[in-house]
């Protein structure tokens, strides 16, 4: 069976004449930020072009990962999982978070040799990660013992159900006087004074302090009608979840070909890394230069792609009036076709890898899109050409975890309070003052 999140609207709150904050997005980041603004007795409203949790948001691994972060990253992460866990009390519905650890299973020396160098980084943050020996791991993973050289494990790490979470924090979110409203695009920003003042929905206008623009891969479009260049390519990702199985390891757990996590249905999400696609279309030529150490690092990872629809993808509307419809309209919610090759890869990595699993079937695959940047690290930051308005983007695969820490940035942004954290990784401006793109730890 295969995935569609094009569920009925369950948030439908009337737009407001005005609000402080305008958050463009119902992702887990812009839901996230909504979230510490209104326990700050901050006026929120956040719109999302398709629904919450739609896109990406719903359709990730379901980590909770503190270990290989960036080390820019990493700070926000401790205090994301952090915040899970208080999330997770603090939410009427139960959203599947439990701390069972993260393992990275190494078959090699190469392989450990790299987990080895991320242990000085875990160690300088007081991290309880530590390298395993081959008899260690397979004391954790019961299954085909006797492969593995060694791993590196963090039990601190966590998981939960990406279905689940997003939306019950954004019932959370309501339930303390934040409005959301789906099937509500942004088309445009309103500017008075050589300042942010509002937005311009498909439905009306609202008038606003601030304007948070947290829309995933759509940022880049939305962006480029400003007249704004965010250098970010979309990248397809594939993931299945199995009918129920025995229990061979209780956290999540990757290796180079695959990656499991167990679930609260029994069963475990499945991925195959090595095969995320990314379509070639006009922004790949626009920032190739810029992603050039990317895909040189991320070569077994990232497979270019021409297929699809690649005329629409070579020649995209950036530019739009108001008054017209705009791309956001008229493609609701991102739902790509799973990839077979990846399914097929899911397979053989199962059969290989952790053979009791490998011939329980998929009960249900899907596809989402993830939002890449040059270097694989986000975008936290204020537009300086266009002042009140914010951007967090560009999560490249690990926004999901970080997201509660992230929009704890990104409120505190908003509200012009110092930053708790550095984040001169993450500003806007390193795009274009001549700044290498070193690329974080990959997808």
């Amino acid at each position: 069976m295969i995935y569609s999140n094009l569920s009925p609207i369950q948030f439908n709150d009337p737009l407001p004449d005005s609000v402080d904050v305008v958050i463009i997005g119902a992702g887990v980041i812009g839901i996230s930020t909504a979230w510490f603004l209104a326990k700050r007795g901050i006026s929120v409203l956040v719109c999302d072009k398709g629904r919450v949790a739609g896109e990406q948001s719903s359709r990730n691994w379901g980590w909770i990962r503190q270990q290989a972060r960036d080390p820019a990253e990493l700070p926000i992460m401790m205090d994301s999982i952090n915040t899970w866990q208080s999330l997770s009390k603090e939410c009427d519905d139960d959203i599947g978070f439990t701390r069972k650890g993260v393992l990275y299973a190494a078959k090699n020396d190469r392989e450990m040799a790299a987990h080895e160098r991320w242990m000085d980084i875990a160690t300088q943050h007081q991290l309880d990660t530590w390298l395993l020996s081959g008899a260690e791991v397979d004391e954790l993973i019961k299954d085909k013992p006797g492969q593995w050289k060694g791993g590196m494990f963090t039990p601190s790490d966590a998981r939960a159900e990406p279905f689940k979470a997003v939306p019950a924090l954004a019932r959370a979110l309501r339930n303390r006087g934040g409005l959301i409203r789906e099937n509500c695009a942004v088309r445009s920003i309103d500017m008075q004074g050589g300042r942010v003042t509002g937005v311009i929905t498909e439905h009306g206008s609202v008038k606003a302090q601030s304007v948070v623009c947290a829309g995933g891969v759509w940022s880049t479009l939305f962006l480029a009608n400003l007249g704004i260049n965010l250098p970010q390519i979309a990248v397809r990702a594939t993931v299945a979840r199995t009918a129920p199985a025995p229990d061979i390891y209780q956290g999540n757990v990757a290796v180079s070909e695959i990656a499991i996590r167990r679930r609260q249905d029994g069963g475990y999400t499945v991925a195959a890394s090595p095969q995320n696609e990314h379509f070639i279309g006009a922004d790949s030529f626009r920032y190739f230069f810029k992603f050039v150490p990317a895909l040189y690092q991320s070569v077994r990872f990232i497979k270019l792609r021409f297929g699809g629809d690649v005329i629409d993808r070579m020649l995209p509307t950036r530019r739009w009036r108001d008054d017209e419809t705009t791309p956001f309209e008229q493609h609701r919610v991102l739902n790509p076709a799973p990839s077979q090759k990846a399914l097929n890869s899911m397979r053989q990595g199962l059969k290989m890898r952790f053979p009791t699993l490998g011939e329980i079937p998929f009960e249900e695959v899907w596809a989402g899109m993830i939002d890449v940047t040059p270097d694989v690290v986000p975008v936290m930051d204020q537009i300086e050409s266009h002042p009140g308005l914010l951007l967090a983007t560009g999560f490249s695969g690990h926004g999901f975890g970080i997201g509660p820490g992230a929009g704890k940035v990104m409120a505190d942004m908003v509200m012009g309070n110092p930053a708790v954290h550095d984040l001169t990784r993450f500003r806007m401006s390193r795009f274009s003052d001549g700044s290498p793109m070193v690329p974080g730890p990959g997808l």
